[in-house]
């Protein structure tokens, strides 16, 4: 089958690595089944992968992708959903299970013709979807949603701060956060993203450090170490940050001074559960909501994907079809 892969990794050049074409399917497992994939979803996920991040040399060549959407055996229309964990073992949450995974990380990836999935990761597709939006949502969406929903427990009326506009998980942040009936504000440092941000739905945009007009009820934050001051300066007494990543850099100063006699909250979110991702589909079917496509690729293009990804310009999600 045709697939994308990551043969070998490279920090500085992660595209060194990636190869695109011919590979054998891998055997079957009990208790999966193979997915006929229609169109699959970029992450930066992957070219972490490709620089090594989270991957060790030895599970090399792996298929990359944690996105999907599909045909299962029964030519039911399906969205995959990328945790591969025990939700038993997680408290009732996969995402919790010490030995979770996602697509990509221990088992190959969804940017193939075919995919082999457990037969509780697919979730049947919104019939009026199209495979290009269902393909988006699996983690930028549902991340957003759980950052939101979930761990952020925010409600009508609240004020967020999004940080860093124009990645597939801000982008989706503005468009439920601003569905859900809160206030969105959000930061860029480009002047026509956040032009775009508030196309969106986003009630105002700032530049990263701007002074906002009052401070909000929480922050999302995925940026990291050049955004961290900010976020905790912007948020309320008693407020709270949710963190689903670090693009800039792990390790910014804590401010705990800040932290403890503000009261502030800091909230870790990553991914979610399959009942959340079948709840996020729900709300956004209800909502008239749909994924932003940045662009979309045939997977014999994937390298032009990988390209566009790497650039930093993509604004949305860049998509794969099969």
């Amino acid at each position: 089958m045709l697939a994308v892969t990551a043969d070998a990794v490279n920090p500085d050049d992660p595209l060194a690595g990636l190869g695109v074409g011919q590979i054998p399917d891998p055997e079957g497992r009990d208790g999966w089944i193979w997915v006929e994939v229609r169109a699959a979803a970029l992450n930066h996920h992957d070219l972490w992968t490709l620089k090594g991040v989270g991957i060790s040399p030895d599970r090399l060549p792996i298929v990359l992708g944690c996105d999907a959407a599909g045909v299962g055996p029964d030519g039911a229309e399906v969205v995959v959903h990328a945790v591969i964990g025990d939700a038993a073992a997680g408290g009732g949450d996969e995402t919790l299970d010490p030995k979770r995974s996602l697509l990509s990380e221990v088992y190959d990836g969804t940017l193939a013709e075919r995919v082999l999935v457990p037969r509780s990761n697919v979730i049947p597709k919104p019939a009026a979807w199209s495979f290009e939006q269902a393909a988006c949502v699996p983690t930028a969406w549902l991340t957003a949603y759980r950052m939101l929903a979930t761990r952020g427990r925010l409600e009508a009326g609240e004020t967020i701060l999004v940080q860093g506009a124009g990645g597939g998980v801000s982008t989706a942040l503005i468009v439920l956060g601003r569905a859900m009936g809160l206030r969105v504000w959000a930061t860029s440092r480009d002047e026509q993203r956040r032009e775009r941000a508030r196309a969106l739905g986003a009630h105002d945009c700032f530049e990263p450090g701007a002074r906002l007009p009052e401070r909000v009820d929480a922050v999302m934050e995925s940026v990291g170490a050049a955004t961290w001051s900010h976020s905790l300066k912007a948020l309320r007494p008693g407020g709270r940050v949710v963190v689903c990543g670090a693009t800039s850099g792990a390790g910014p100063a804590a401010d705990l001074n800040r932290i403890y006699f503000l009261q502030l909250s800091v909230i870790g979110s990553t991914m979610g559960t399959r009942s959340e991702l079948a709840e996020v589909l729900q709300f956004m079917d209800s909502a008239g909501v749909r994924p932003l496509i940045d662009s979309e690729f045939e997977l014999s293009n994937a390298r032009d994907a990988f390209q566009r990804l790497a650039s930093g310009d993509a604004f949305g999600k860049i998509v794969l079809t099969v």
